[in-house]
């Protein structure tokens, strides 16, 4: 697992940001698309859970659809995201349990702290240890 901090472009955050805030009562998710190994692209996807408050599933179809923009755009994953409505910005167990995308990044964003949204990156290993990786925010 790498731990070499990652550095992210202040737009794609906000847009991360921006739609974990759209839905504030449920589990957003989606999509980090990277190209040359550095994030480049959100693609958010349709949470498809059952109880869509408690944890997160990416609607199928949407899933597809945004592997493909990535691959169309030359990019690769780099990460996949969900928030938290009232939970730490943290792998929950449920979330380790559901993990299986393993060679890419967790972000995971808590809306839990008054007025101010979190986001924490994470690796998650093949024995679903986790590893906290520091996020920078890249502002040029």
């Amino acid at each position: 697992m790498p731990s070499t901090p990652i550095a992210l472009p202040r737009e794609l955050v906000n847009q991360i940001l921006h739609h974990a805030l759209s839905c504030p009562e449920l589990e957003v998710c989606g999509l980090i698309g990277a190209k040359e190994g550095l994030p480049a692209s959100c693609y958010p996807v349709e949470n498809a859970a059952a109880v869509p408050q408690l944890r997160f599933q990416l609607d199928p179809a949407g899933q597809i659809n945004a592997m493909r923009q990535i691959r169309e755009r030359g990019e690769e994953l780099f990460a996949i995201f969900h928030s938290h409505p009232a939970a730490p910005a943290e792998p929950s167990p449920v979330d380790l349990a559901d993990a299986v995308y393993l060679d890419v990044l967790y972000l995971v964003i808590s809306l839990n702290t008054k007025g101010v949204l979190e986001m924490r990156g994470f690796w998650i290993g093949q024995d679903k240890s986790v590893a906290e990786i520091k996020l920078l925010l890249k502002t040029d």
